[in-house]
C-alpha cells in the first residue's frame, strides 16, 4: 500500500490505517526510537505513541511524505520520553554525546532562547543545511537529527570513521559561522 492509500484511511478514521502504518513503517521508526532512548521497552512504547499520534494529527495534517512525518513524530515523543527522565537513569546516551558536540560552538554567556526564537534559529539552520552537498548534509541530519553513533554512519556512506568524524567537524564549524555571521551565537 502506499503512502496516499495509507493517509487515505487516515482521513476515512479507518482503523487499517494504524496497521499499515505500521507494517510499512515499524523498522525505520523503531531505529529512531531505540537511537535515541536505548531501551527496547521504552522503544516500543514510543512506536506505539508514534502511531497514535499519527491517528491524532491525520487529519488535519496531510504530510506530502509520510516516512518524514513519522520519523518526526516518533523523534519528538522520544525526545520527551527521555527528557522526562523515563530513560536517563539506566545510562548514557548517544544523545548526550551529539549535545556535547554541538555545545562547544553554541555556548554562550546567555541563552540562545533570550537572543533570538526558536524559529528564527531553525530557519537559519534549514537555509544552512540547503547549502550544504548532499553527502554532507545527509551525513549531518542523521548524526543530529537522527542520532545515529557515528560508526552507523560511516557503515552506511561507506566512509571510515575518521572521515565521518571530520566532516561533522568542518560542518559544524561552518554551522557555527554562519550562525556568528548572522547574529545568532
Amino acid at each position: 500500500m502506499d503512502d496516499r492509500e495509507i493517509i487515505a484511511l487516515f482521513y476515512a478514521r479507518d482503523e487499517k490505517a494504524v496497521s499499515q502504518t505500521a507494517a510499512k513503517f515499524s523498522a525505520y521508526c523503531h531505529a529512531i526510537a531505540a537511537r535515541i532512548l536505548q531501551n527496547p521497552e521504552d522503544a516500543e512504547e514510543a512506536l506505539n505513541d508514534t502511531w497514535l499520534a499519527a491517528w491524532n494529527a491525520i487529519p488535519p495534517h496531510n504530510p506530502s511524505c509520510l516516512r518524514t512525518f513519522l520519523g518526526r513524530l516518533t523523534r519528538n515523543i522520544s525526545m520527551m520520553k527521555l527528557r522526562a527522565g523515563q530513560t536517563v537513569k539506566r545510562g548514557g546516551t548517544e544523545l548526550r554525546l551529539v549535545w556535547e558536540e554541538l555545545a562547544d560552538g553554541l555556548s554562550s554567556g546567555q541563552d540562545i532562547e533570550q537572543e533570538v526564537s526558536r524559529r528564527e534559529l531553525t530557519a537559519a539552520i534549514n537555509v544552512f543545511l540547503g547549502t550544504l552537498p548532499d553527502t554532507e548534509r545527509k551525513v549531518f541530519v542523521r548524526r543530529y537529527l537522527y542520532m545515529q553513533p557515528v560508526a552507523e554512519i560511516a557503515d552506511a556512506h561507506g566512509f571510515s570513521l575518521s572521515k565521518v568524524k571530520s566532516m561533522l567537524l568542518r560542518t559544524r564549524k561552518k554551522l557555527f559561522a554562519t550562525l556568528k555571521k548572522e547574529g545568532f551565537l
